[in-house]
């Protein structure tokens, strides 16, 4: 049987993608790039904003349309969340919710009466990693959160924090490294709770991961400040873990951050990046912001703005405020109007910019390892610094150097000012 695997939303869907994926072709079933030639499709949907619901039930829609003969399974958070999907858009075959995505493999081929086991298949499949040339793999470590921003409807479509354990964690790291993978990123819903269920933790995974694996680089998906142990940082004097962070700030005002219910004020999160940057060197700062959240007076906005530029995040996500219904702050009054939201977020994104270009202007003279990804469209090799910065590889067109790392130092800015040049050491 064909299988083809379409997900949208944030990168724990795609780890999920990946298990699948590897649970399939384990049930000696073959993955295609050709929705219109697969047998099964399944699509794995988001709900974090009214537009990735939109997004979801059009693709939902358009994957049935293009191959109506091939069965349709359909999962992720809107599948959850929506319980007349399947009355309201046709050809969804399965539906399966967030608590049995675990099982997707096994109850879709149970349910649909697809043969578990042909005879193509005697051993286990090799773990896909989806989009072609990449060099590193997404490792899902939990899934659900036991908190309730009042912003996020993921949390109530995951539910309650399921940790996975280290040994099954530590195999598939190890498996994906005799692939070829260089790097991996431990995804989750709450990745800061891991262990709250099982009596372990963040920080004794990463130690475990550190004692019983090889892969060379080690990276963090989006962890909340509040997770962090005092010690935490210590783990980055191990440099296979990578000196970056992801630590969604959400609002630079204590006031929203309060109606947002989130556990971080602002003058924690300072004395955490203190921390962070004089502990590990080059220490590079990502966070997501979001813009008009109800209630945010001009007065709060200012306050948001001046501690991001004091914070100095190298890049934002930056997401307008949008209702969601099953949110509490559906309910918050004083909902902010769109022109206000519009003019705040181009506001964001040139202060967003200008951070940037300063990180990267700081770059220059500096020495890194990049992990190469693939060439660009002018034949230059691209890939990625240890804390995260984009680099061009100039005047070297001649080497293979697709998964490999290499030391380089940083000569200047590309054009567009979005990523540095570089050279080989």
């Amino acid at each position: 049987m064909q299988i083809h695997l379409k997900t949208l939303g944030c990168r724990l869907n795609e780890a999920e993608l990946e298990s699948w994926a590897e649970g399939f072709q384990t049930k000696g079933h073959r993955l295609t790039d050709k929705a219109e030639q697969a047998d099964l499709l399944v699509v794995n949907t988001c709900a974090v904003t009214q537009e990735a619901v939109k997004k979801s039930r059009q693709i939902i829609r358009r994957t049935h349309r293009n191959n109506p003969k091939a069965k349709l399974v359909v999962s992720g958070c809107y599948a959850s969340l929506d319980k007349k999907i399947k009355q309201d858009i046709p050809g969804i075959d399965l539906l399966i919710n967030n608590q049995q995505k675990d099982q997707l493999v096994d109850i879709t081929l149970n349910e649909l009466d697809f043969d578990t086991m042909p005879a193509i298949s005697t051993e286990p499949g090799e773990a896909s990693i989806f989009k072609r040339g990449r060099n590193r793999a997404f490792i899902k470590i939990q899934d659900g959160c036991r908190y309730r921003c009042t912003f996020c409807i993921v949390t109530v479509a995951r539910g309650n924090e399921r940790s996975r354990s280290e040994v099954d964690i530590i195999k598939d790291i190890n498996q994906f490294h005799q692939q070829g993978i260089q790097e991996i990123i431990l995804t989750g819903v709450h990745v800061g709770g891991y262990g709250s269920d099982i009596n372990s933790s963040l920080y004794q995974l990463i130690n475990s991961i550190l004692s019983n694996t090889d892969i060379p680089r080690i990276r963090l998906a989006s962890v909340e400040p509040w997770d962090l142990p005092e010690d935490f940082f210590s783990l980055f004097t191990n440099k296979r873990l990578m000196p970056h962070m992801h630590l969604p700030l959400q609002s630079g005002s204590d006031s929203v951050l309060k109606r947002m219910a989130r556990r971080c004020k602002t003058d924690d999160f300072r004395k955490l990046i203190q921390q962070a940057r004089f502990e590990i060197p080059g220490f590079n700062l990502t966070t997501d912001i979001i813009v008009g959240f109800p209630g945010e007076t001009e007065e709060e906005w200012e306050e948001s703005l001046n501690f991001i530029k004091e914070t100095r995040f190298s890049h934002i996500h930056i997401f307008t405020y949008s209702k969601r219904e099953g949110t509490k702050a559906t309910g918050l009054t004083n909902q902010v109007e769109p022109p206000v939201k519009k003019e705040r977020s181009k506001q964001l994104h040139m202060l967003t910019q200008s951070l940037r270009q300063t990180l990267l202007n700081e770059q220059i003279g500096k020495t890194h390892t990049v992990l190469w990804e693939a060439r660009n469209e002018n034949n230059a090799w691209m890939g990625y610094t240890e804390n995260f910065i984009r680099v061009e590889l100039k005047n070297e067109t001649v080497l293979e150097l697709e998964n490999k790392i290499s030391n380089v130092k940083i000569t200047g800015i590309a054009n567009m000012a979005n990523h540095c040049v570089a050279e080989l050491i």
